[in-house]
């Protein structure tokens, strides 16, 4: 234990931690995510566009996170970049301050685009006669046009926050966490952490109670429909606390030990903390994906269709029919001339 605390307590100890943290952990973290997220986001948006037409207001408010979420992957690369060149930035104050808000806003944007389809969806079960009004497009427009403007308007100090520091040859782009002095933001942090993740989990959770009671009553407690509504409560919950939450009690924990005394040991541990729960917070644009293929039977009809799964398989099966010869003598083994697909509420995703 002594060793350990006086490795933490040295300087250049932690300081190598947080190099190598940067250096291959984030980057690693950030390809992935970018990698993920830009060919389920693109192929997501795409579906949307071409396949399922004409749009519902949940329709509505899916295409618009898979937009945040193709936006922020799209800035992935420049913080690579940035990592694997030992925490030096080159492009200058404008793109520093363009990513680092772009993460902010996507984060932020992303909750409320979450916290919108649990009400809608708490609306529907809830009131089922009622969904035919909760479900049109002038609904979801509203909605959607309302998380946009309210996480421009919520970051919009974000923009001023984000700066660039200079030191040791090399040109730094400071996390919004990191910001010099960071009791300038302190209040700010808080802010966010209550109104833009902590009140809308309040909500999501109220929503998915409800949900949960109404979905246990009746017969066909256990139908397909019901039962990926009950993933869908579980996948978002998972959302929320995997995602979302290490990050904003890292982020505030990291602030207030940079401005209360604390040993350099507890500082490097919520250092650290933090840098890991940093790609967390990234995550949810992975995690979204499967939210799509829960959103409805067509949206997994249109994503089967567009990678022509059944073209593939009936290659397969022809393949596998030819006869097949050993060096003990000859087999032959065949598949059936037709590969019969399951309905829909048989496919593994709607198995509880």
């Amino acid at each position: 234990m002594e060793g350990f605390e006086m490795a933490c307590n040295n300087s250049s100890h932690a300081g190598g931690i947080d190099r190598l943290m940067k250096l291959y952990y984030l980057p690693a973290c950030y390809s992935l995510i970018f990698m993920v997220g830009l060919l389920g986001n693109t192929t997501s948006v795409a579906i949307y566009l071409t396949k399922l037409r004409p749009w519902k207001s949940s329709s509505i408010l899916m295409v618009n996170l898979a937009l945040a979420d193709l936006l922020y992957v799209l800035t992935m690369p420049f913080l690579v970049s940035y990592y694997v060149h030992g925490d030096s930035w080159e492009l200058g104050d404008f793109m520093c301050r363009l990513v680092r808000f772009g993460f902010h806003f996507h984060l932020y944007g992303g909750i409320l685009f979450l916290t919108c389809h649990a009400v809608f969806r708490c609306a529907v079960v809830v009131r089922p006669l009622g969904s035919a009004q909760v479900q049109r497009r002038s609904r979801g427009v509203a909605a959607c046009s309302a998380v946009w403007a309210l996480a421009a308007a919520g970051l919009a100090p974000m923009w001023n926050v984000i700066s660039l520091r200079t030191g040791d040859n090399r040109t730094r782009c400071l996390d919004f966490a990191s910001t010099e002095p960071v009791s300038g933001v302190r209040l700010y942090s808080w802010l966010l952490a209550g109104l833009g993740f902590l009140l809308p989990l309040v909500v999501v959770f109220a929503c998915y109670i409800c949900m949960a009671k109404q979905l246990a009553k009746g017969p066909e407690s256990t139908s397909s429909s019901r039962r990926r509504a009950r993933r869908a409560i579980v996948l978002v919950l998972a959302v929320f606390v995997v995602c979302f939450l290490p990050y904003h009690v890292l982020r505030v924990l990291w602030i207030e030990t940079q401005i209360r005394e604390t040993t350099p040991c507890t500082r490097q541990i919520v250092h650290t903390a933090y840098i890991v729960s940093r790609p967390l917070a990234g995550l949810n644009t992975l995690f979204n994906l499967v939210l799509y293929t829960f959103s409805g039977r067509k949206f997994q009809r249109a994503l089967r269709g567009s990678f022509h799964w059944e073209r593939w398989l009936d290659k397969a099966r022809s393949l596998l029919q030819r006869p097949a010869t050993s060096r003990a003598g000859s087999s032959h083994f065949y598949l059936p001339s037709r590969i019969t697909f399951l309905p829909d509420q048989q496919w593994p995703w709607n198995i509880l």
